[in-house]
């Protein structure tokens, strides 16, 4: 380090936090970004407040992204938490009407890290407070003023106004979020700035398969598939190959949805090639959870299709993707994601199950509805929780008619009664009804083998 006078002193610490940044962010270097971090702080000790205010608040917002993105690579919330305390620093020497597109800048920075920290955390305040902060930015950062910050903000409201569309109740956010896309989009064009375009087009096929799984009908799911296509145009494997693999497999999972509405099985049969393309990058060794969440929904696109046709070949195979996809969907290291998949695996199970003889895939099915319930608690997943209490209701009903004696029929009506704690007043009503003729159907059977 340089000594002498001290802006010498600062300009070569903040060239050394860039670089190291740099470093950190290209290569995924931990110790970079943590060095990074610890440069900036002593470039704030040379650029104090009270003596340079505005590039004070600029250490500041650079110190914010580089704990941002240490966040993003790491478990926990600390150093996301730590870049929102500096993002608000900033912000005490960016004030609005002096800096105005600083400002903007900052306030769209703020959203993002506080947008990471809701994607990892249940509620939805830290989502709320992200959307804030980009409506804010779009305040200065109109699209006459900066076109291109105007639609990364658009765009990221999207994503936050995605989120919290999720985990809510309704469509409005949703329906904002995809609004939001669509301004981006005018101008991330094609022609401009391809692979942004490309990104916009797949995160807006995101918010649209997500408001048609909640709507009746195919329309949003179609223009689900068309902008996943779009986005394919552009976001080719040679030359984004992991950008490729993603919208691969939200093309599947779109395609998929769409199979589960029509009849045939065309659009299942597609859901399952664009997964099986996905996994051609996303490889175990490569992107370890991708692959396992891409096996996960492949399980789900072979499942829907063996029930659509005779036979047991695609539902061994959905069977096959689902345990492949608990190799890396630990209980230890993703514990949410390995309730689901042996959830979706005892589904397949207690399909194959039906369709042979014999009780073993039903006893295996039973086995892992209750493996899934170890993590979806009722007070942590309500809904999840009630959904696998009623399919392992099902699959022990299916059980007990293949045995004697009314052991498995007593614990079906349990899981049953379990579910209807929390589905009573959430599901519609003819769902609600169907739980209620199964406990009435095995009661009876349960009253007429006691009579025997």
């Amino acid at each position: 380090m340089p000594s002498g006078h001290p802006d010498e002193t600062a300009d070569y610490l903040y060239r050394q936090a860039f670089a190291l940044y740099g470093q950190g962010d290209e290569r995924g270097d931990i110790a970079a970004l943590k060095e990074s971090i610890e440069t900036w702080h002593l470039v704030l000790q040379q650029r104090p407040r009270d003596r340079v205010p505005l590039d004070w608040a600029m250490t500041q917002n650079n110190l914010g992204i580089a704990l941002e993105r240490l966040g993003e690579r790491e478990s926990g919330t600390t150093h996301l938490t730590e870049a929102v305390a500096a993002y608000r620093a900033a912000l005490e020497e960016q004030p609005r009407k002096r800096v105005p597109l600083d400002w903007a800048m900052t306030q769209n920075n703020l959203g993002n890290a506080p947008e990471r920290l809701g994607e990892r955390e249940s509620g939805t305040a830290h989502l709320t407070e992200a959307v804030t902060a980009y409506r804010a930015a779009l305040e200065e950062q109109t699209r006459d003023r900066v076109p291109r910050d105007w639609a990364m903000t658009q765009n990221n409201l999207g994503n936050a106004l995605w989120e919290l569309g999720e985990r809510e109740i309704g469509m409005a956010h949703l329906t904002e979020a995809v609004a939001a896309y669509h301004a981006a989009l005018e101008e991330r064009t094609r022609d401009r700035v391809p692979l942004e375009w490309a990104m916009t087009q797949n995160n807006l096929g995101v918010a649209l398969q997500t408001l048609g799984e909640r709507e009746g009908g195919t329309a949003h799911l179609m223009e689900a598939v068309l902008a996943y296509h779009a986005a394919l145009q552009e976001r080719t494997r040679d030359r984004a190959p992991l950008d490729w693999a993603t919208t691969q497999n939200n093309l599947g999972v779109a395609l998929e949805s769409l199979g589960e509405r029509e009849s045939g099985t065309a659009h299942l049969t597609e859901a399952v090639a664009a997964h099986r393309a996905a996994l051609q990058e996303y490889t175990r060794d490569r992107a370890a959870l991708q692959w396992a969440m891409t096996q996960n929904n492949l399980g789900n696109a072979l499942a829907r299709l063996g029930k659509r046709e005779g036979g047991t070949a695609h539902l061994t195979e959905a069977v096959a993707a689902y345990r492949a996809a608990l190799e890396e969907f630990t209980r230890d290291r993703a514990p949410l994601q390995w309730a689901t998949a042996q959830n979706n695996l005892g589904t397949a199970l207690k399909t194959l199950g039906e369709r042979e003889s014999g009780t073993a895939r039903l006893t295996e099915a039973v086995a892992a509805y209750r493996a899934a319930l170890e993590e979806f608690t009722r007070d942590r997943v309500p809904l999840d929780w009630a959904t696998t209490q009623n399919n392992l209701g099902n699959a022990l009903e299916r059980l007990g008619e293949r045995e004697s004696g009314t052991a498995d029929l007593t614990e079906a009506v349990a899981a049953w009664e379990a579910c209807l704690t929390v589905t009573a007043s959430a599901w519609p009503p003819a769902w609600v009804e169907g739980v209620h003729s199964h406990i009435d159907r095995a009661r009876a059977e349960e009253a007429r083998r006691a009579s025997k």
